[in-house]
């Protein structure tokens, strides 16, 4: 469990940035770092992928492996609201969620829910018979007949919220953006509304980033898997990857196109849905409704330097986008940034493109020739320290689009309010998934640290709630899995009421057993930084009732199942904040240990690396059921390459081009799965195993 801990802003020196960004503070300083607090939602969320807060504060998050959790702030208790069967390869599986913006408000109120996943259709799978084979893997080179099974798309559906569950059984589904599966990589995307109803998603490229040399990747090669040219989607005037579309959403889930687009519905070789186009890795976007603004971070390529061969070095990107237009990806990494066009046939330098009137001459291009000419972002920085804006620091490339805050007096004088001060009203924020921060961009050219002593530990997502408080999500240190340092967490504001949220603590005399199952809770080391008397209320079976008002309380568990044992303690001002101890009744959660490769073994990128999976549970194993990815590990993220399937099997390491790992922070990540099969009363239980291996030349 973290720390929560009070935390500041801070302000650092002006930089000359463009009159952009947004609305100045009235007030000369921000608050102090006592007047901030982050309280725990859930400590176990699962692989985190995107959130939305409800208008009753209640917290929507996804998981990539297809799980939707609901946070009931009233109870403390963390549900399963969904559960949906996706294609899991590379970065594929259950991506952004969003709200109607008509959720639960106003007099046409609804109840839909958006979500952006991968649906399984036919593609193929790794089967664990063939341990020397993997058919889930996309062939990097061949005929188009050969790359057609890979075939798939990522769906953009609507679904009801009915109570606290999500039903499946009421998708309306909006849009199919198709992919290039069994192949890394860029495959996010992020949904938000403005304030006419009109729905926004970001798509990422789709592209194989690894065989470029850190660079643009626009292989044209005739026999070369279509995945490695990034021209076929961002640089494709008639296709959904790489863009940001815009579509206004109908009752019966269809969409019509808003004015203002790209192209206009009609034009020869386009997709009237894209109002933005050229973007390599638009992971997180967010709109200022009040103002139309939509807030884009977008990722870059690996390069560690120039090359006057082939383009600048990596670069992040950050900007507002007022009206439609071209990015440039991937013919430039910003307007005054091209990248060199490249044979790869030959692997030889032409020229350098032109941003002011890119030409899209690839192959495999099914859309206009002539682009539109590149639009500068707001702000573009690289690894080092950026001559423009000194104050993003140093370090890996991550750059999140995130919130702007829209202050509320009436949440700010509410009794208990946690709202933000209006020292934050319409500054949007900026966080940097590898350097662990968050930015306020400001009009006046300032960039500050928000709570710069608080650790956001990759924040994943964020926004601000109908409270006027930040709830984040947090991956933690780790691949592709539940990390220890994953959570979700609200950033409350208490400069008004003075008044901390108390710190609960929970603790079990045994975790698992069989029904009747008798378990001693303990509340000990809870506490109220402020010193209030707390209440306490205990939720042993997750059904909503209080169970015991005790400290201390015993209960005796007379069914199998899992149970996330809750308590919710609150101080005299009402403040309230829950913590669960997981209990199993009936089955035992599986061990997963890789017994090969093992943690920091020595390799070379394009080895073949054996792995062996030892799994201890108390059902039979089906190794079927045992999967093992293999990650690019660079820096702080990863990009999962593969998936294999089996106990016992091999997988063929990439080779990322453009790296030395001598000198780039570099690892090859294997991750070992085991899903269990539960029982008729009981859910499956999951166990997982990490090992990184030190690569060499």
């Amino acid at each position: 469990m973290r720390a929560r801990t009070a935390i500041v802003a801070l302000t650092v020196a002006a930089i000359l940035m463009p009159a952009a960004v947004a609305q100045a503070s009235e007030t000369a300083a921000p608050p102090p770092e006592s007047d901030f607090q982050k309280v725990t939602l859930n400590d176990n969320p699962g692989e985190p992928m995107d959130l939305a807060v409800l208008p009753d504060s209640r917290v929507l998050h996804t998981t990539r492996k297809g799980e939707v959790w609901l946070h009931d702030p009233k109870t403390g208790l963390n549900t399963l609201a969904a559960r949906l069967n996706v294609y899991q390869h590379d970065e594929e599986g259950l991506q952004s969620i969003a709200l109607s913006p008509g959720f639960g408000k106003g007099p046409k109120k609804d109840d839909w829910v958006y979500l952006y996943y991968s649906p399984p259709l036919n593609t193929p799978v790794d089967d664990p018979a063939t341990p020397d084979v993997n058919e889930g893997d996309a062939p990097l080179t061949g005929t188009p007949q050969d790359f057609a099974p890979f075939k798939g798309l990522i769906r953009l559906s609507r679904f009801r919220l009915t109570g606290n569950t999500i039903d499946l059984r009421t998708e309306q589904r909006v849009l199919d953006v198709p992919v290039d599966r069994g192949i890394c990589c860029h495959v996010g995307g992020d949904i938000v509304f403005d304030a006419a109803g009109n729905l926004y998603l970001s798509t990422g490229d789709d592209t194989n980033p690894f065989s470029s040399d850190g660079f643009t990747p626009i292989d044209e090669r005739t026999d070369r898997n279509p995945a490695f040219d990034a021209q076929r989607s961002a640089g494709n005037t008639n296709d959904l990857r790489g863009k940001i579309l815009r579509v206004n959403v109908r009752a019966d889930g269809s969409y019509s196109i808003p004015r203002g687009n790209l192209f206009p519905p009609g034009t020869q070789g386009t997709r009237p849905e894209i109002y933005a186009m050229g973007l390599r890795n638009p992971f997180r976007i967010e709109i200022k409704r009040s103002t139309g603004e939509l807030y884009v971070g977008d990722y870059s390529p690996d390069a560690r330097e120039a090359d006057p061969q082939r383009g600048p070095s990596g670069t992040g990107k950050w900007t507002v986008v007022r009206k439609a237009g071209n990015y440039g990806w991937p013919y430039c990494a910003t307007a005054r940034l091209p990248y060199v066009d490249y044979d790869f046939a030959t692997s030889t330098s032409g020229q350098a493109f032109d941003c002011a009137a890119p030409v899209n001459d690839s192959p495999h291009n099914t859309g206009r020739r002539a682009l539109p000419p590149v639009v500068q972002p707001d702000v573009w920085y690289s690894y080092g320290q950026s001559a423009e804006f000194p104050q993003l620091g140093t370090g890996g490339i991550g750059p999140m689009g995130g919130p702007a805050y829209s202050y509320d007096p009436r949440n700010a004088h509410a009794r208990g309010s946690v709202a933000w001060p209006k020292y934050y009203d319409g500054v949007p924020l900026f966080y940097e998934w590898t350097r662990d921060y968050v930015k306020a961009f400001r009009r006046d050219g300032q960039i500050e640290d928000v709570l710069p002593s608080f650790v956001f530990d990759n924040p994943m997502d964020m926004e601000f709630g109908p409270d006027g408080a930040l709830y984040v999500l947090e991956y933690g240190d780790g691949f592709f899995q539940e990390n220890p340092d994953a959570q979700l967490s609200r950033i409350d504001y208490i400069g008004n009421t003075g008044n901390h949220t108390p710190i609960p603590a929970a603790a079990a005399s045994v975790t698992a057993g069989h029904a009747p199952l008798t378990v001693r809770f303990t509340s000990t080391g809870t506490t109220d930084p402020d010193g209030d008397r707390i209440r306490y209320a205990w939720d042993f079976d997750a059904d909503g009732r209080v169970d015991s008002r005790s400290p201390e309380a015993t209960y005796t568990f007379q069914r199998n199942g899992l149970y996330n044992a809750t308590l919710r303690v609150t101080d005299d001002d009402g403040k309230s904040a829950a913590t669960s101890v997981r209990v199993v009744v009936g089955n035992a959660a599986p061990v997963v240990e890789l017994v090969k490769p093992a943690q920091g073994q020595a390799f070379s990128f394009g080895d073949v690396v054996e792995f062996e999976v030892r799994i201890t549970d108390d059902q039979p194993v089906n190794c079927a059921n045992v999967t093992v990815d293999y990650v690019l590990g660079h820096d702080e993220h990863g990009h999962p390459q593969t998936t294999a399937r089996g106990c016992t099997g091999s997988i063929q390491t990439t080779e990322p081009s453009g790296h030395d790992p001598d000198t780039d922070n570099l690892s090859g990540v294997f991750v070992a799965t085991y899903t269990d099969p539960g029982a008729a009363d009981l859910p499956p239980l999951s166990g997982s195993d990490e090992v990184a291996l030190k690569p060499t030349r």
